[in-house]
């Protein structure tokens, strides 16, 4: 695919890196030698770098490059290259394949083997002498002579190079990315379905919740929860584009390769996802609006009801626009999730809800101005109450304003001019406009961020033990695999495995997939595909068996039938371990899989992947020195390797192997489809009907049949090793591996202190000023966006890290090394530890700055819930990405039910006022706990009165009681509910991973 999108373009200078990666010997010598003849034919240069070529791919190279430890060893005509290395005293025997030579004659341990200097002692030669020497050599000093002379730029062609940057018009540049992107949409049309359903219902959940019967308006006290629900509706329609930024992240790695080989410009890439995104827009906020607005019971005008749609789509349009932009900065899903949780956190806060204009401090006043949401929310509430129902006059003299409804307004520093309302629209189009500039200028001028990788210097052997063995001092690690390490000087001859040997056989597989629906399409009837028709064979202790296979001819597919890996299809057949049915359970135990793509966690380094594994691998009975380094040495050569051409050589029509072709891609070029059809032979049903078969299917029948006085494999637990060891071997890899992530946990300190600020400036010393209900309405805002936000930011960067681990989560329980519950419990305990340190500074920085009284069981309670509340919403991310297949569902699942959490919190819509058939979800919503918790803490037990509109002064208990629902002696049943939370998603969060595999496979 990669040299396919480079060949089919325009370009003259082709640099191939490790095109052969995962294709067999014969696939890769068809594809060089279709370049060979492109570069013969069509005069192109290119480069093509290979691990190894086998010898028949090797010769179809003109020029040689052989580059080692940095340094240019040879370069020229590869007839000459031989030549240069007996220069030097090394030759290449006669039956050695020359790139595996020049693989090892650089090399230290390798090289003195192909020395041939007889009457000279051998001396190591080094690549900084083979590199010097090469100008020495005639190819050298030629390529020097050529290099010494200037190009003449007279002889170049004009047209040699073209003048333009692109290939194609740029009206051609965005057609093909919007057939592309459109492409893609259709085959994400579950995403798009999935968030459309998710609005449906949020909707439907806002108009039971919001009825009209129980939406009285008219008075001040009615207004508020209009104020409630036109917030709700802002934030839900903002939240459902969230996935927006998922789609983008996942999308960027694509389009920074195709940036940087001048397929198209970021503009071509990015405007065909704007425009495609309008009719979506379009088709959400119409569900939300046609479902909500009458039956919640808003202005009955026709001309607000669609200016409320007219803002609906510019705020959705806004969003989406702001999700693509974040996601271009922030290019990996942690640091995007991180970025965006913060970005609407600041956006929200300042908007003028959450916190009231006139109560935000004048140094970050500039905020309020240029909050998208501020506009999006002014324009809700002016087209709602500058409706004629709500211009009864005032009555409270406080208030400096003609009509209730401009007293709400007011009362909340919202515009009240009806003509703010166009403005609005104007501006939510423009930041619309703006944040898809600023997302083309990111995706121009931002690379992806590199990976960190470990940089190891060359040691000698006494200075490696040394170090080694410091090192596992200093870690302190308690495991017996790592004694095992520890020099032993006792003497000792050979070593005794406690390993029973074991043979597998397997007889007349078969194996299924249901058919897919393309095929289907295409007229094919049947509902299965076959993949593997009737395999059998054997596999014998000491005998070293081999695999061989072109592309697609089912390896992969074979050996995870064997093993037991496979999670859909449909096997038959007989799989037997030493004679006895093989059982998936016992199998593990005794079996290692070594799979096609590395799956191993990314901040593990090698050596600790090895130490765990053998830590849970290996039984406890094991002694240390049975876990010492074991070294194979498989010394076979000779004739063997010519039997295999055998039987295809008996059939008419097969031409010989030819003298030094490799036996290996000979078998698979005739064995091709291409060659049986013009050969008219099935080389299955020859092998079927030889002698060879029949000679395999006595051996399968033997192997197949359990020896006389033989027990099948029984072990007396699951795990090789008991539930605590797995653990604390479990524990240990996770430290590793996040103390290893500065990505994630960097930027999740770095919001903390930065959130934390924030909301320390905008309640600069509020704690303790209740004098007005909008004082007690703004600490309670506060406390909902403090814990929402940075919550929530928790939930959705630990899901990507849970996705990643969970894959190798998949390969460490099929090979039986631990139960889901150690794993589970292991990343609970390690996020609890982050999370704690996490709250710890959010304490220190928001507390005091906030003002509240440095009491101690103020200051326990607030610390506690705090730490309680972060806990649940990591584990609730946890959670989602345990029971859903990627990180795009669970970011959509994820603020589905944050804007649940967030209706039924008690800051919306108070307990009092939520209708009796949704007052249960109240009590079933963790947030709830929290902020009732934090509040009722904090100022609960204040004997201070409050200065309500319309209502004159209340008892500050007495509001919180029948307001809110909060009552101050309930705070001891408040903490008890936070710890059944946290227990309750950890136990999900453990049975969705043990129960629910989403490997397609």
């Amino acid at each position: 695919m990669r040299a396919g999108e480079m060949l089919v373009g325009p370009a003259k200078a082709l640099f191939m890196d490790e095109i052969s990666n995962g294709l067999d010997s014969s696939t890769t010598f068809q594809i060089v030698k279709y370049m060979r003849q492109m570069v013969h034919i069509m005069d192109v240069t290119m480069i093509i770098s290979l691990l190894q070529p086998a010898p028949e791919t090797y010769d179809l190279f003109d020029d040689i490059i052989l580059l080692s430890e940095g340094q240019i060893v040879y370069q020229g005509s590869r007839d000459n290259i031989l030549e240069f290395f007996e220069f030097m005293g090394f030759k290449c025997p006669e039956r050695k394949g020359v790139a595996d030579f020049l693989q090892e004659v650089t090399s230290k341990k390798d090289q003195e083997q192909y020395w041939f200097e007889k009457n000279q002692p051998y001396r190591y030669v080094s690549v900084a002498e083979f590199s010097q020497a090469f100008y020495s050599f005639p190819i050298g000093q030629q390529l020097a002579a050529d290099l010494s002379i200037p190009y003449n730029k007279t002889k170049t062609h004009p047209a040699a190079l073209v003048t333009e940057k692109y290939g194609i018009s740029n009206r051609e540049l965005f057609m093909a990315c919007f057939d592309r992107e459109w492409l893609l949409m259709k085959r994400d049309i579950f995403v798009h379905i999935f968030k459309i359903t998710q609005i449906t219902i949020m909707s439907l959940i806002a108009l039971t919740v919001f009825w009209r019967t129980t939406m009285p308006s008219g008075t001040l006290l009615d207004g508020w929860k209009f104020f409630g629900v036109l917030f709700f509706s802002l934030m839900n329609v903002m939240f459902n584009g969230m996935a927006e930024l998922a789609m983008t992240v996942l999308g960027l790695p694509v389009f920074y390769k195709q940036r940087d080989a001048l397929f198209y410009p970021p503009w071509a890439f990015a405007l065909p996802i704007w425009v495609l995104r309008i009719p979506i827009s379009l088709l959400e906020s119409a569900i939300w609006v046609v479902l909500t607005y009458y039956t919640i019971g808003f202005a009955p005008a026709a001309s607000r009801f669609f200016r409320q749609f007219l803002a609906f789509f510019s705020i959705h349009q806004m969003g989406l626009s702001l999700f693509r932009f974040i996601a271009a900065v922030g290019r990996t899903q942690v640091v995007a999730n991180s970025l965006g949780t913060f970005t609407l956190l600041l956006i929200i806060v300042l908007g003028g809800f959450i916190v009231a204009k006139e109560d935000i401090e004048p140094f970050v006043i500039w905020g309020y101005y240029i909050s998208p949401i501020m506009y999006g929310q002014n324009a809700l509430v002016m087209n709602e109450f500058l409706d004629k129902r709500w211009s009864a006059n005032n009555t409270d003299p406080r208030i400096n304003a003609p009509t209730v409804g401009k007293v709400l307004l007011t009362s909340r520093g919202f515009f009240t001019d009806d003509y703010m309302f166009w403005v609005c629209i104007g501006a939510l189009v423009a930041f619309s406009i703006l944040f898809n500039v600023f997302f083309i200028a990111a995706l121009t001028y931002l690379n992806p961020l590199g990976d960190s990788r470990a940089a190891v210097l060359e040691e000698d052997d006494e200075k490696k033990k040394k170090s080694l063995y410091g090192q596992m001092a200093s870690e302190g690690v308690d495991m017996a695999v790592r004694n095992a390490l520890q020099p032993n000087h006792a003497p000792r001859k050979g070593m005794v495995l406690p390993f029973q040997p074991l043979s597998l056989a397997f007889n007349h597989v078969n194996y299924y997939v249901d058919m897919p629906v393309e095929m289907k399409k295409k007229g094919i009837r049947e509902d299965r595909l076959q993949l593997l028709r009737d395999v059998s064979g054997v596999f014998r202790p000491g005998i070293l068996t081999a695999f061989v296979g072109v592309s697609g001819a089912g390896k992969t597919t074979l050996m995870d039938v064997l093993a037991g890996r496979k999670t859909g299809g449909y096997i038959e057949g007989t799989i037997s371990l030493s004679g006895y049915m093989k059982n998936q359970a016992t199998f593990a135990r005794v079996s290692g899989y070594c799979e096609q793509n590395d799956i191993h966690s990314p901040y593990v380094t090698v050596h600790e992947s090895l130490l765990h594994s053998a830590w849970l691998r290996l039984s406890s009975d094991v002694n240390t020195k049975t876990r010492k380094q074991i070294f194979y040495y498989l010394k076979t050569w000779g004739r063997l390797k010519y039997q295999i051409c055998e039987l295809p050589q008996a059939v008419p029509g097969v031409p010989k192997i030819k003298d030094g072709y490799n036996p290996a891609t000979w078998m698979l070029e005739i064995s091709a489809p291409s060659v049986e059809t013009q050969l008219n032979a099935d080389f299955a049903e020859i092998y079927a009907k030889s002698s060879l078969y029949q000679r395999n299917q006595e051996l399968i029948k033997e192997l197949g049949t359990p020896p006389l006085g033989s027990e099948d494999l029984y072990f007396s637990t699951k795990y090789s090793q008991p539930f605590v060891t797995q653990c604390k071997a479990c524990f240990w890899k996770q430290h590793r591996s996040y103390w290893r992530n500065p990505q994630y946990n960097v930027i999740r300190f770095f919001m903390t202190i930065v959130i934390a600020a924030i909301f320390g400036f905008i309640l600069w010393k509020k704690g303790q000023q209740m004098t007005k209900q909008q004082d007690l309405i703004n600490l309670l805002g506060a406390m909902f966006a403090a814990v929402l936000f940075l919550g929530a930011s928790n939930a959705t960067s630990v899901q990507a890290i849970v996705v990643i681990e969970r894959t190798v989560f998949y390969r460490e329980r099929a090979a039986g090394m631990y139960s889901a519950l150690p794993y589970a419990f292991s990343q609970v305990v390690i996020e609890v530890i982050y999370v704690t340190i996490q709250t710890l500074v959010y304490f220190l920085i928001l507390y005091p700055m906030i003002g509240f009284e440095w009491k101690v069981v103020k200051v326990l309670w607030f610390f506690y819930y705090i730490l309680m509340c972060f806990i649940y919403f990591t584990m609730y991310g946890m959670m989602v990405a345990a029971l859903t297949p990627d990180v795009q569902i669970a970011a959509i699942v994820t603020s589905f039910f944050l804007s649940l959490w967030g209706l039924f919190s008690g800051f919306l819509i108070p307990r009092p006022q939520i209708p009796i058939w949704w007052r249960w979800y109240y009590w079933a919503n963790p947030m709830a706990w929290t902020l009732y918790g934090l509040v009722t803490s904090q100022v609960g037990d204040k004997d201070a009165s409050l200065e309500v509109p319309g209502e004159g002064d209340v008892p500050l208990k007495l509001f919180l009681e029948y307001y809110l629902g909060f009552e101050y002696d309930f705070l001891p049943a408040v903490a008890l509910a936070h710890v059944c939370w946290v227990i309750g998603f950890f136990f999900v969060f453990a049975h969705g991973i043990k129960c629910l595999n989403f490997q397609k496979r």
